[in-house]
């Protein structure tokens, strides 16, 4: 056996350059796979915290028919119980009430169907990141009387500014038409634009003084202390409160969930196309080096070398070719994807189309280090399955005819 293993390996280096080019092509092939999978993992992962972070939060508590149209009449029962039964869940890390009405800004320059989200801003700052993206003027600490923020891209489309008025117009509990005049304080960006253009934030007091409804509380957003918690969270304040609907992130929108799920099984996928597509390569240059030893390989059988044997060394000669290229392709992976992890790619020329699936500028690489330790497994069991039929094609040989080939 040990005699076998030196001469696989010696026969690997017989031809450095096809070895190499082989090699090189594993090494590449992995580097680009992997690179390409991180960048994957990066958009989806940046995708889902920034909707977290900006509107969804981990957990949302609503009335059951609220969501539905948005009917002011909807509010949160019993909250006062429901508050003082989240202040005492170990997992919850913070909450925050809302008061949502669905309304028409307008400005003498346009108008825009809005939700108008009234907050306690101390407490929303542990909620969303909101406060941390805004661009231009504060973040309600300036303007005392009915401040509101609002998203740049709905400032430019009303060509609103700092201080100026913006007005509100809704339909109230009893139907008649209400008009609020706010000033807007500052613009934040998100690094969702539908977000922006739909979203404007007030005080919470303010808007449930205009409802005439000081407990008009329609949404509670929770932040959990770990994200893998949220699933039972949920279903614990649901059976707490059962007259109120809690939902979780991924059930409020079902497409960031889904992509969760699926990335898992992407990366795996990509990858095995990938390495299907190297195994031609594998097998075509192993192809020809048994081809061109024919006749050594005729005279190793003539003298004893059985079948088994014989096997036995195309298929080591294979497996050796991927030990020497997957680490170095694994390696200059991991080396590529950790920079580009902490540093970022900058993808501002495609910023606008990024925005609009609600994905930043800059794009943080990420692989765990179980998927580097799945994928290098699935490197040597491609490769191994290559090897066969190159290896099959030795025991065809014929010793007396392989003897005399040219």
């Amino acid at each position: 056996m040990k005699t076998i293993i030196k001469i696989a390996w010696r026969n690997v280096w017989r031809n450095k350059l096809r070895s190499l080019t082989v090699i090189f092509s594993m090494v590449l092939g992995l580097w680009s796979g992997l690179f390409a999978v991180s960048m994957m993992l990066g958009l989806n992962e940046q995708r889902m915290d920034s909707a977290i972070n900006s509107y969804l939060s981990h957990i949302q508590v609503h009335h059951p028919s609220f969501t539905e149209n948005l009917d002011l009449e909807h509010t949160v029962v019993d909250y006062d119980s429901l508050q003082k039964f989240l202040k005492k869940q170990e997992g919850i890390k913070y909450f925050s009430s809302r008061t949502i009405v669905s309304a028409m800004a307008s400005t003498a320059h346009g108008s825009a169907g809005v939700r108008l989200i009234g907050i306690n801003p101390d407490a929303e700052k542990n909620i969303t990141n909101v406060h941390q993206s805004m661009v231009k003027g504060s973040y309600f600490n300036s303007i005392k009387s009915k401040p509101a923020i609002i998203g740049e891209k709905l400032a430019e489309k009303l060509k609103l500014d700092v201080k100026k008025k913006i007005y509100l117009t809704f339909v109230d509990k009893d139907g008649n038409q209400q008009r609020l005049k706010l000033k807007v304080e500052g613009f934040f960006k998100t690094a969702s634009s539908l977000f922006d253009r739909t979203n404007i934030y007030m005080k919470q007091k303010d808007l449930q003084k205009v409802l005439n409804n000081s407990a008009a509380i329609h949404e509670l957003g929770i932040i959990c202390e770990d994200l893998a918690t949220v699933n039972n969270m949920t279903a614990l304040i649901n059976n707490k409160s059962s007259e109120n609907k809690a939902e979780s992130w991924g059930q409020i929108a079902p497409e960031l969930g889904f992509a969760q799920e699926m990335m898992g099984s992407i990366i795996y996928i990509f990858m095995g196309i990938i390495l299907i597509a190297l195994s031609f390569g594998i097998i075509n240059t192993m192809l020809m080096a048994v081809l061109e030893r024919k006749k050594e390989l005729g005279m190793l059988m003539s003298v004893g070398l059985n079948k088994r044997k014989v096997f036995l060394m195309v298929v080591l000669e294979t497996i050796f070719i991927s030990l020497v290229a997957a680490p170095l392709g694994i390696i200059l992976s991991y080396l590529f994807i950790s920079y580009f992890g902490t540093h970022g790619i900058d993808l501002s020329a495609v910023s606008e189309g990024l925005e609009e699936l609600g994905i930043g500028t800059r794009v943080y690489t990420k692989l765990s280090f179980a998927n580097y330790i799945s994928i290098s497994i699935l490197t040597l069991v491609v490769t191994f399955l290559s090897s066969l039929i190159p290896a099959r094609r030795a025991l065809k040989l014929n010793p007396a005819e392989a003897v005399r080939a040219l």
